[in-house]
């Protein structure tokens, strides 16, 4: 479970995120959506331990992110939005340095063929287009099998073939995590989030379940951000 409750994230005197609250629990795909600087990589920070929140709290299952880092880091898979990867390694071996660094990262055959990689595990990482790319930093967050996935853009740069494996991928792995996942794509979340939160200048300002029908996504979303930037 992740557990929200009233975080504030400051950067000097800006506020980018302004008292968060909201959980989420297993089995949940939320579709976390704003515009950019809106806050959205900050929070998932926050998640991760990468950034300590001003004020508020965190909690993932119970533990500080950052009191408890290295069991939180543990339960959680993360892909950032710039998606750092050693590119002089080639794939397999960035997969068996990641796999170490995590101790219990597990096989990576049966996660390099579902991220579509199989065919390039001998390839260096630098030789490899932005997608294949993308694919890498996924299969990184889902060594050691765990039981969060904080994904920041997780299809951005694939065509969309790639973009419906990763969706079908991300629907079947939400069977037993938690998933979050950022995009600028709203048809994306219509196919695969559960759940909805929107953030705009780092407030929530809808948590709830995604609306049902064509491009409901997308009205929801301009009646919370787009008509608001219109009207600020």
């Amino acid at each position: 479970m992740i557990h929200l409750t009233e975080v504030t994230k400051l950067f000097e005197k800006k506020k980018a995120v302004d008292a968060v609250s909201f959980e989420i629990k297993t089995g949940e795909v939320v579709g976390f959506l704003g515009l950019n600087g809106a806050g959205k990589t900050t929070t998932m920070r926050l998640v991760t331990g990468f950034l300590a929140p001003s004020q508020g709290a965190v909690r993932v299952d119970g533990h500080d992110p950052i009191a408890d880092h290295v069991l939180v880091s543990r339960k959680i898979g993360y892909l950032p939005e710039n998606n750092p990867l050693y590119v002089d390694m080639k794939v397999r071996e960035y997969l068996d340095f990641i796999r170490d660094v995590k101790r219990h990262g597990g096989s990576i055959e049966r996660i390099v063929v579902d991220v579509g990689l199989a065919d390039m595990l001998d390839k260096k990482i630098e030789q490899l287009s932005r997608g294949y790319k993308q694919r890498v930093g996924l299969a990184a967050a889902l060594l050691g099998n765990p039981s969060i996935l904080i994904l920041d853009e997780p299809t951005s740069g694939l065509d969309p073939v790639e973009q419906e494996k990763i969706r079908a991928l991300i629907t079947e792995l939400a069977k037993t995590k938690i998933i979050v996942f950022s995009t600028h794509i709203l048809s994306e979340v219509e196919d695969v989030a559960t759940r909805l939160i929107i953030i705009h200048e780092g407030s929530v300002v809808y948590d709830g379940e995604k609306p049902q029908g064509k491009g409901s996504v997308e009205r929801l979303f301009k009646e919370k951000v787009v008509n608001a930037q219109i009207h600020s």
